[in-house]
């Protein structure tokens, strides 16, 4: 509930004005308190911004499966459904209308078709998380900003973004749909670390390599430039994009404003760790044919790239945000909890195998080639 000082009725009474002045004090709670609706709210991203909301006092609904909720502090209210159950979900919201819903866990133009149909008069604000990555790939310019062409020929998941992004902004000029479409990079949080270079079971096994003393693989000379944000940064952005009236119809970025090289980062997770780093650079262009992981995607259409984003955007809309987690320590936070929790440290001898298959062969072949210039000399 919304109070504006010239809507106050003339009402001579101390509760009244202690009532109105400690809300005053406590402006979330009483003077922009929203009704959100996400479609997940337990991922990486969305799992801090819930949190954040609930401390500011809107009222938060979790549309999902209710697996993960559990993370959660006590007062959203959860509404347990798959979101393609069309039927179900329509029965759940009826009665209900927001200020703003936002969709975690859309990747394909019929996930959107489907949320418009649900939503379209329901919201007044429809927020859709793109991704970074939907950015022009080779970059023209490494200082990233909204403007920055949307191409990757490299990665079909950024192409479905970017098909995302097409629909809904016609939707908008066609027809109003308030929409906003957010782009995070590469965030993480307490769950799991964040790195270039992993297998299919997440990135335990590159620690365990590390902790065990063998050499980790980096993509390319490890000298691109790159940027990693930690959830409860991204949280403060996005949460002063919602009820935003002027992010309507707008894209925008969400990043930290550091600016980090891959050696750097795996150097911070060794010193987390705190072993020494011995890493082998590979050619991305190596990793991406060597298979049989998708590093074409998300390596070539990705994080092989050098990126700095400028977040001037996200600051107009958003003067108080500030990112304030550097990596280093956000990193040690996020080893010491996964070192902590076992059922986050997922082992995967397939991908440490094929590290170590790779490292042989690039050692084979530095050796031969060694052997052929003294050869020559």
């Amino acid at each position: 509930m919304r109070f504006f000082l010239s809507q106050l009725p003339i009402v001579d009474t101390l509760a009244y004005k202690i009532l109105f002045f400690s809300g005053l004090k406590n402006k979330n709670h009483y003077l922009c308190s929203m009704k959100v609706l996400f479609i997940g709210g337990t991922g990486t991203i969305s799992t801090a911004i819930s949190k954040l909301l609930l401390t500011q006092g809107h009222d938060l609904y979790l549309l999902n499966r209710g697996i993960r909720n559990d993370v959660l502090p006590e007062g959203a209210h959860s509404l347990v459904a798959d979101i393609n159950d069309e039927t179900k979900v329509a029965e759940l919201i009826k009665g209900l209308d927001f200020d703003c819903v936002a969709d975690f866990i859309a990747f394909v133009p019929e996930h959107l078709q489907r949320d418009y149909r649900l939503f379209k008069d329901k919201t007044k604000q429809f927020i859709f998380i793109s991704s970074a990555s939907a950015y022009q790939k080779p970059l023209s310019d490494y200082r990233v900003t909204e403007a920055t062409p949307l191409a990757n020929p490299y990665w079909q998941y950024s192409r479905d973004k970017i098909a995302c992004e097409d629909y809904l902004m016609k939707l908008y000029r066609e027809e109003g749909f308030p929409v906003t479409i957010v782009r995070p990079s590469y965030t993480y949080d307490e769950r799991s670390v964040p790195l270039g270079v992993h297998g299919k079971n997440g990135s335990w096994q590159v620690l365990k390599r590390m902790l065990a003393g063998k050499p980790v693989i980096i993509h390319g000379d490890g000298t691109a430039l790159w940027t990693m944000t930690h959830n409860s940064d991204f949280a403060k952005g996005f949460a002063g994009l919602i009820g935003n009236i002027h992010a309507l119809g707008e894209a925008v970025q969400i990043t930290s404003d550091e600016t980090l090289t891959w050696n750097q980062i795996y150097q911070c997770i060794a010193r987390a760790l705190d072993v020494p780093l011995k890493a082998v650079h590979v050619s991305s262009e190596f990793l991406a044919a060597a298979g049989p992981y998708d590093f074409v995607g998300g390596l070539l259409g990705d994080k092989a790239e050098s990126v700095v984003f400028d977040n001037s955007k996200l600051k107009r809309l958003a003067p108080d945000f500030v990112a304030t987690k550097r990596f280093d320590q956000g990193i040690k936070e996020t080893v010491e909890y996964v070192l902590a929790h076992p059922e986050l440290q997922h082992p995967d001898e397939e991908f440490d195998q094929w590290c170590d298959l790779i490292l042989m062969k690039i050692m084979k072949i530095m050796k031969e080639m060694k052997e052929i210039k003294e050869i020559k000399l």
